[in-house]
């Protein structure tokens, strides 16, 4: 994970050093242009995500139950706000590492995500006792 900040920039200058080396200038001019593109693919991806998730309550998801059954071990905080279209409920401090975000459906039942590194690590889906009373705001007013 640490290793990756420091290979990704490594790996694109060597590519840049390399195409100097093998055709000059048009060569840098070349692979500096289709770095830029994979830069520009990358944040219309993260634009297009924050987008889609601005219009959505915090920490609201339509189905609970289908989130976890979709979550994988070691996608990013990213990926899971392109599947729930909505930016989790922060449950831990601001900064503190891990990070712990919650997801709601409509049913109560609820997924709390636990990234380490901007990676999911672990999930768990916790689902409201179907015997339990219902809150005060879902009770039926009594009739006149």
């Amino acid at each position: 994970m640490q290793l990756q900040k420091f290979l990704v920039p490594l790996g694109c200058a060597a590519l840049l050093v390399l195409a100097h080396r093998s055709y000059g200038w048009p060569g840098v001019a070349a692979v500096g242009g289709g770095l830029m593109m994979w830069l520009l693919l990358h944040f219309t991806r993260l634009m297009t995500v924050l987008k889609r998730a601005a219009h959505r309550p915090i920490g609201h998801v339509d189905s609970a139950v289908m989130l976890n059954a979709k979550l994988k071990a070691g996608v990013t905080l990213m990926h899971v706000i392109a599947m729930t279209r909505a930016l989790g409920e922060r449950m831990s401090a601001e900064g503190a590492e891990p990070e712990v975000y919650r997801w709601t459906d409509g049913g109560h039942s609820t997924v709390e995500a636990e990234f380490r590194h901007g990676k999911l690590v672990r999930w768990q889906l916790a689902r409201p006792d179907p015997e339990a009373p219902a809150l005060p705001s879902e009770q039926a007013s009594p009739a006149p």
